[in-house]
């Protein structure tokens, strides 16, 4: 009786704990189902202040972060790079996380390349870091407008990380009268042409030139001739 009592409690418990991670299993789905519709619909803002067409390529899984990666001057394919290495080395330990990683960062340096274009500063790679669906939003719905004329990506000659993709229906990221100087590695273009005078404004002339004068002369002046002698008197 008392085994059977002990069974009863082990098949009870058994049945709690599927119960639970089913529950944890459902809440998980729910949730990044969640965040899944929400980074779309931001992207999809995004996409749309870039010009980008089609509002249905901001709900592709994959090809949404490639867009995103393109329109922050990098290759998009890139992710698909990524994604082949963790399917083939993923089960490495320490390869699998690096792989990861290194995914995380080619999203951290296009979401730095696009919030130059909608006119953000480098600091708020900060709260993508740590909340990248809540900088998604503040790009998405704030009143920036997608400006190209920044300077080049400092990655932009690289033929692996540079993006040379020609997209139909995604416009093209360089600007049209090229990349500006940038500030950082040219200094004298961060600087503005001096104002031009007010009109009317005539600058005050300059004194005139004295006249030169001849040099001294370096000889030697001539000594004084001694004086007469006195006449005598005479007789």
């Amino acid at each position: 009786m008392f085994d059977n009592v002990g069974a009863s409690v082990v098949y009870y418990n058994d049945g709690a704990s599927i119960g639970l991670l089913i529950f944890f299993a459902f809440f998980w789905i729910i949730f990044a189902a969640a965040g899944y519709v929400l980074t779309s619909f931001f992207l999809m803002k995004i996409f749309d202040k870039a010009g980008v067409q089609g509002k249905w390529r901001a709900w592709v899984p994959v090809y949404n972060a490639m867009i995103f990666l393109k329109l922050g001057d990098l290759s998009p394919w890139l992710l698909l790079y990524a994604l082949g290495a963790s399917i083939l080395l993923g089960w490495i330990p320490v390869i699998g996380q690096l792989i990861g990683l290194a995914a995380f960062v080619l999203t951290l340096l296009a979401a730095w390349r696009v919030g130059l274009k909608l006119q953000k500063e480098a600091v708020w790679l900060i709260l993508y870091f740590f909340l990248a669906i809540v900088w998604l939003g503040i790009a998405a719905f704030d009143k920036s407008r997608w400006n190209t004329a920044i300077p080049a990506a400092p990655w932009a000659g690289n033929g692996f990380l540079g993006d040379r993709t020609n997209w139909q229906s995604i416009p093209s990221q360089v600007p049209a009268g090229g990349y500006p100087a940038n500030p950082a590695t040219n200094p004298a273009a961060g600087y503005a042409a001096p104002p031009a005078p007010p009109t009317g404004y005539a600058p005050p002339a300059a004194p005139p030139a004295a006249a030169p004068q001849p040099p001294a002369s370096t000889q030697p002046s001539a000594s004084p001739e001694p004086p007469a002698a006195p006449e005598e008197p005479k007789a």
